[in-house]
């Protein structure tokens, strides 16, 4: 039975989880289920890209994700399923897939036409959880939607090259647990147009002329403790994800601080890449 992920802007507090859950293990129940995250913030479609991109991937093979953010359907936002990278989603078609789907190109994509059956204000319990449980029957795509050749693309949630290849202009997609800024510039992106060169990252009136791969890096262990940097020291990192972040070193968003709330790092906010 393939594992089912559940990734929402619903929150905890009130019934729609475990109404989804419950569904699920009544049609299927041996399912396994699995929550990616429910605290997305409420339609935040670059923050669910991000998440997922980076989640994903340690499922296995076959995974089944359902994506339920800005879920509700209308004549700009209908229903996709698609498999990609040989997992599933099921999500709405307002361009969460675009940053999944910049590297890896799905392998089909369907719109979900199964509505007309199934009158509902709750699309991700009454439609999503259907096709789910279909394909973890091993069900085909093309039973509960028509091909589709492309999905909606965001334009935001790829960064931008100069003509010149002097500048990769990019934008802050996701603020984590830490108050970190993470922008939508990869580490691939910065080796592929900096081929090496000198270069500054400026993020607001901040500039970085050293990207760290590790956020120790910054630190020279080898003099004593009280002349090392300090927490809170600026920073930028290729994060985990490989994704250009500006991080406060052992930042904490309730004490020190993070690129967030002591830079003015928020969402959507510019940051830029010059090679000199």
């Amino acid at each position: 039975m393939s594992i089912i992920t559940l990734t929402t802007d619903f929150g905890t507090k009130d019934h729609f989880v475990g109404a989804i859950k419950g569904t699920i293990y009544t049609e299927l129940p041996n399912a396994r289920i699995v929550d990616i995250s429910h605290l997305i913030s409420p339609f935040n479609i670059t923050e669910t890209a991000y998440i997922l991109k980076n989640a994903y991937k340690s499922f296995p093979e076959g995974s089944i994700h359902i994506i339920g953010v800005d879920s509700e359907l209308n004549s700009e936002n209908k229903h996709i399923a698609l498999k990609l990278d040989n997992h599933f989603f099921i999500c709405p078609d307002n361009g969460v897939i675009s940053l999944l789907a910049a590297e890896i190109q799905p392998e089909k994509i369907v719109e979900i036409n199964i509505h007309d059956r199934i009158k509902t204000s709750f699309p991700v319990l009454d439609v999503f959880v259907k096709v789910a449980c279909h394909i973890a029957r091993g069900g085909t795509l093309e039973v509960i939607g028509k091909v589709i050749p492309k999905f909606r693309q965001i334009i935001e949630l790829q960064p931008s090259i100069s003509a010149d290849n002097t500048t990769i202009s990019g934008n802050i997609i996701y603020v984590d647990n830490y108050g970190n800024s993470i922008s939508n510039i990869s580490k691939k992106i910065f080796q592929e147009v900096g081929k090496g060169r000198a270069f500054e990252v400026i993020a607001n009136r901040y500039i970085f002329k050293e990207i760290y791969t590790k956020y120790s890096d910054i630190v020279d262990f080898s003099l004593p403790k009280e002349q090392r940097q300090k927490d809170g020291t600026r920073m930028a990192i290729f994060n985990s994800a490989n994704y250009l972040e500006i991080a406060m070193y052992r930042s904490n968003s309730n004490t020190v601080g993070g690129a967030f709330s002591l830079l003015g790092l928020n969402y959507r906010d510019v940051l830029t890449i010059k090679f000199l």
